[in-house]
């Protein structure tokens, strides 16, 4: 069976090698390695994620399976009053995104190792940016969510990659559920983007 990139230590070979993408005007530099997700391009969801993101400059940002780290370093780059958090499951993954902090100049961010956001503060962030493992299967999507719901001060928003032949629309039904609203704001070759936003008031899901 093949190892998939949410495994927690990769038993995959070492193969690194460096990726380049311009995204928002700048040139990022990635390292990446086997056993991580999209591993040999910037997979196209994560980039358009990355190029429609509303990141204010003093926002608190939760890259959520940050993977080797582009959404969460291209939103603290966005916010120089800010910070941006990445968390990863995969151990490998982690250490590619914490060498990628350092790679691209990024002083106000931080990764951790951990299973989702039960690894930080309920209620800390203004976003949470993710792509999650649709390969985990559903459950492990829709977890996402609900710890994307408990990361986010009220009034916080989620955005999150779908693709239309992997559940899309179902797991926008379980953001509308956790959330009470979800809408679609861009789509491209297969791939949407939704949001939704912490209510005031509302408990966790």
């Amino acid at each position: 069976m093949t190892e998939h990139y949410f495994a927690r230590k990769p038993a995959a070979p070492h193969r690194t090698i460096e990726l380049r993408a311009e995204i928002r005007g700048r040139e990022f530099r990635f390292y990446s390695d086997r056993g991580v997700f999209s591993a040999t391009r910037i997979d196209a969801g994560t980039r358009l994620l990355a190029e429609v993101m509303e990141v204010g400059p003093s926002g608190r940002v939760l890259d959520l399976g940050c993977g080797y780290g582009v959404l969460g370093i291209v939103a603290a780059a966005l916010a120089p009053q800010g910070m941006a958090v990445l968390i990863d499951r995969n151990a490998r993954a982690a250490q590619l995104a914490h060498d990628n902090l350092a790679l691209n100049g990024i002083s106000n961010a931080y990764v951790v190792l951990g299973d989702g956001a039960d690894a930080v503060v309920d209620g800390a962030f203004d976003l949470v940016l993710t792509n999650p493992p649709v390969h985990a299967g559903n459950a492990a999507v829709f977890a996402f969510i609900e710890g994307a719901h408990r990361a986010l001060r009220p009034g916080g928003r989620l955005l999150f990659v779908g693709r239309k032949s992997r559940g899309a629309l179902s797991f926008a039904r379980h953001a509308q559920g956790a959330f009470g609203n979800a809408v679609e704001v861009e789509r491209k070759s297969g791939y949407r983007i939704y949001r939704a936003q912490r209510q005031e008031g509302s408990a966790d899901y």
